[in-house]
């Protein structure tokens, strides 16, 4: 019997909703850094084999100037201008329907989705996102890029766990019902 993959969401967010701030910058989640900690991430990430994340998220990624952190997985970059792939990525234009739909049809762990909003909206617009762990990091922003666009769909969540630690971040993990 196959297990089932799931498409887990895994992100940080201000207080206030926001993913970073309107120039894109996300410096302000460096502020509940400590040593040794890292909330859960490193178990989470063994316990997938497929990223999809958005073209923006990417290059950002990318901006930091550090190896690709998920070169020992199958990842998708979505994007409506880029086309075919590179040393990290296959770009994917598709319909995501489709695409996840594949991907849980095989065998395998689960799937992260690593962002952006745009990404997120459509994923959870379509019903797509099984589980949400979003880490709240404890600041206001005020504006910026919102976590989570208004779609017209909504969506039902079942906590499963929360979290808080001794820098101010509280981890939430919702699964749809």
């Amino acid at each position: 019997m196959n297990k089932k993959r799931n498409v887990i969401l895994y992100i940080a967010a201000s207080v206030d909703g926001f993913i970073a701030k309107e120039n894109e910058d996300i410096d302000w989640l460096s502020m509940v850094e400590r040593p040794g900690e890292d909330y859960g991430y490193e178990a989470f990430v063994n316990t997938v084999d497929t990223v999809i994340m958005g073209r923006k998220t990417y290059d950002k990624v990318l901006s930091f100037g550090i190896e690709f952190p998920h070169k020992d997985k199958k990842c998708y970059v979505i994007s409506r201008t880029k086309t075919g792939h590179d040393d990290n990525v296959e770009f994917y234009g598709g319909n995501v329907i489709e695409l996840i739909q594949e991907l849980k049809s095989k065998e395998g762990k689960n799937i992260f989705v690593d962002g952006g909003a745009e990404v997120v909206r459509e994923l959870k617009s379509l019903n797509l996102i099984d589980e949400y762990v979003i880490s709240f990091i404890p600041i206001m922003l005020g504006k910026g890029i919102r976590l989570f666009k208004e779609t017209e769909a909504e969506s039902k969540l079942e906590l499963v766990e929360s979290r808080a630690f001794e820098s101010g971040l509280v981890q939430v993990t919702y699964k749809t019902i």
